[in-house]
């Protein structure tokens, strides 16, 4: 086998390959035999069928399952000889198998994994939030409990914000409808931030029965882009109107909770655990975002596009199959590759600095760290022990536990390098709710 290679540039490489061509023929010759002694042919008993015929039969398909099995393996054979790491799939060209001649040639071209340079980590500055708990955290979070489990009473009021009201609507613009609820009309709780505040303003102070016209005009950055600008005339006609009513926080309150014996203080005890883990869990991850950043920033690499069209079309298959669970028709929606390239770019550098990382300081996960984000994981289900089986029974459901255990050594080791200081964080900012 005859092999020379040609660097295009810093990743890619063109390989031209020439395969002898009497092995493969022979192996064509004796798989060509092996299917004369079953072959059925009309007019002949299986296994019975002359050579020749089963030749003129099978002999293209056998050439081009045998000829392109060289071109796999002779391609992985030298890249290996020539200590190339090939990244993504190689582009193969050739000529038709059946103009081959002597030896059978093909060009491969090709991208390499990049070498990794990591950049001085004691330069890097990470801040480490600080939260400690309050009494006033825990009754933020209850009050989110609790408005979970509002329900509603009828009353024959004007409305006012907080109340659901049940309401038949009909939106069009410049007199073409785009919108319409039918006469069953749908439910909507007034205050609620989905959707434009002017909205929910024209229903309140309405009573029962009281039929609507206004108009709404959206800015010219409103998303969904179909109403960015546009004016919308809604009609709405106001069927029923239910204020809410907020359980007591009471012995049933915290059965709800899953406080079997109903004690409100254990309820209390069991909540600020509940959001001790979580503080612990959100602040690891920007410790984590931070110290991810910093690598991408301090990091030297070319990234090969193969790797990164690889992780667009996942995040595209990705998407397309999250919003078909949420009931999202797809079939209008043109899902481009463009939409995704930045954060597949990113996501893949990154894999490729955590990789070289992990490999030049020895920092795969051990089985008791595994072990250890496996319990993480099954504190989260009713029976941890089931959810501890499930994961070993098939080691590679362990995959996804080893890897963020990796991570987690990852951050251990930039930590250890990095100047790191602690700042202290509001809870609202830390959860997010402010």
């Amino acid at each position: 086998m005859a092999v020379s290679v040609e660097k295009i540039s810093n990743l890619e490489r063109r390989m031209t390959i020439a395969v002898p061509l009497e092995p493969l023929q022979n192996q064509v010759s004796q798989r060509i035999k092996q299917i004369s002694k079953t072959a059925k042919l009309s007019g002949f008993r299986p296994g019975k069928v002359p050579l020749k015929l089963v030749e003129q039969q099978y002999y293209n398909e056998v050439r081009d399952e045998i000829y392109s099995k060289a071109v796999e393996n002779s391609f992985g054979a030298a890249a290996e000889e020539n200590k190339l790491r090939v990244a993504g799939f190689p582009n193969i060209e050739h000529k038709p198998f059946d103009a081959a001649t002597g030896q059978f040639e093909y060009v491969a071209t090709f991208e390499v994994f990049p070498e990794v340079t990591i950049g001085d980590l004691t330069k890097v500055k990470i801040e480490t939030p600080t939260l400690e708990l309050a009494d006033a955290d825990v009754n933020k979070t209850l009050d989110v409990l609790i408005k979970q489990r509002v329900t509603f009473e009828p009353v024959k009021r004007a409305t006012k914000k907080g109340d659901r009201v049940n309401v038949v609507l009909n939106a069009s613009i410049d007199g073409q409808e785009i919108e319409s609820t039918g006469e069953q009309g749908i439910d909507l709780v007034l205050g609620e931030t989905s959707r434009v505040t002017m909205f929910d303003d024209n229903l309140i102070g309405n009573k029962p029965g009281v039929e609507k016209s206004f108009d709404i005009t959206y800015p010219a950055d409103h998303i969904p882009e179909q109403l960015a600008g546009k004016t919308v005339n809604y009609k709405v006609t106001i069927n029923s109107v239910a204020q809410p009513k907020l359980p007591e926080v009471d012995a049933e309150f915290a059965k709800s909770l899953g406080v079997d014996d109903g004690n409100v203080e254990t309820m209390r005890e069991e909540v600020k655990a509940s959001l001790t883990q979580e503080v612990e869990k959100r602040v690891k991850a920007k410790l984590k975002e931070q110290v991810f950043t910093a690598l991408l920033e301090q990091a030297n690499l070319d990234v090969p596009s193969s790797l990164v069209n690889v992780e667009v079309n996942r995040m595209i298959q990705m998407t397309s199959q999250n919003l078909q669970q949420r009931g999202v028709d797809i079939s209008n929606i043109n899902l481009e590759p463009t939409m995704f390239q930045d954060q597949a770019t990113r996501s893949t550098a990154l894999r490729l600095i955590l990789g070289e990382i992990v490999n030049k300081n020895s920092l795969q996960a051990n089985a008791d760290q595994i072990r250890a984000m496996v319990d993480q994981f099954s504190q989260s289900f009713e029976s941890p022990s089931q959810v501890v089986d499930w994961y070993y029974a098939d080691v590679q459901r362990l995959d996804e536990p080893a890897a963020l255990a990796t991570e987690e050594n990852v951050v251990a080791w930039v930590l250890g390098q990095a100047k790191v200081t602690t700042k202290k964080i509001k809870f609202d900012d830390l959860m997010g709710n402010a």
